[in-house]
């Protein structure tokens, strides 16, 4: 039987009259950029293989639901680097669908400071689906069998690091796409800017503290704040706290195995500023990490 999804049709409608302009959610992406900026590829000097998935809201019928699969590899010690992501995004009656190949190269400026640059190339297909959809009028063809458009996406992205420091810029998708229903030409997409730092203290022998902040802006949308700090103990744990906006908030827990595999696990509560707190957020992330051409030790603030 249909249901009557009301995040769906508000979605549908903001995208219809205005923009509907989301790339995937992440709060995980402090401990592997590469999601958000294709220049972190080949970061960590060995094969990184991660999956992510993440729900939004869960509870709320229609809510978000996130898959991201995504490895990437050095190359030639460590100058280049190549490397692949697949993305699902579901909101609604909504599905974003993307497969881009990733290639990056890095500028040593002196022993400490490293200049990354990374380009992303691919396709990406956005659908829309009425046939979940039970609108108030049937006969609206509006609401009236299902879209899709497969359009070409690329991104770019710089990245200086240090042992201690890490500051990047990207804008992972950089072109517009549309999508026509009912004789409308509907934008579903529209470029998001990325900027991220973070700063590693050595607070004690085993005892580190990084903090960090992701600012995303979007045309036509105000500015989204991401705050995160936690402590990294023995160079293999990791705790800390993520807030968005200040008006979602959640702890996020990370381990390393045996220095080659990790499992990362975030938990948010949105305020009454948002959906209210009844509907919570899970994310997981496992990753495996192994030298497979040359191996150097990382010691990057981004390398946990």
């Amino acid at each position: 039987m249909k249901k009557s999804l009301i995040l769906i049709v508000l979605v549908f409608l903001v995208c219809t009259v205005a923009f509907c302009q989301q790339d995937p959610l992440y709060a995980q992406y402090i401990n592997n950029p590469f999601v958000i900026n294709p220049a972190y590829a080949g970061f960590t000097k060995d094969l990184n293989v991660n999956m992510s998935y993440r729900h939004q809201w869960t509870g709320l019928e229609g809510s978000p639901k996130t898959v991201n699969l995504n490895g990437h590899v050095s190359l030639f010690d460590n100058r280049m680097a190549t490397g692949v992501m697949f993305v699902s995004d579901k909101i609604g009656n909504s599905t974003t669908t993307e497969f881009m190949a990733t290639y990056a190269y890095r500028i040593k400026i002196d022993n400490n400071k490293v200049l990354s640059f990374g380009l992303q190339a691919g396709a990406i297909n956005y659908k829309i689906d009425n046939s979940k959809v039970n609108p108030y009028d049937p006969g609206d063809p509006l609401f009236d069998g299902a879209a899709s458009k497969l359009n070409p996406t690329l991104g770019a992205g710089i990245i200086l690091s240090s042992h201690t420091f890490y500051v990047g810029f990207s804008v992972p998708r950089m072109l517009k796409a549309n999508v026509h229903e009912a004789d409308m030409s509907v934008a579903v997409y529209s470029q998001h800017y990325y900027v991220m730092g973070s700063y590693l203290f050595f607070v004690a022998d085993r005892v580190r503290f990084k903090p960090s902040a992701l600012v995303k802006l979007t045309e036509h949308s105000p500015a989204s704040v991401d705050v995160n700090a936690s402590f990294i103990l023995f160079e293999n744990y990791q705790a800390g706290f993520v807030t968005r906006n200040f008006n979602t908030y959640g702890i996020m827990l990370q381990a390393m195995v045996r220095n080659s595999f990790r499992v990362g696990y975030v938990f948010e509560v949105p305020t009454g500023n948002s959906v209210g707190s009844n509907f919570t957020t899970h994310e997981i992330t496992i990753g495996f990490r192994t030298a497979i051409l040359t191996f150097h030790e990382s010691n990057s603030v981004m390398s946990f």
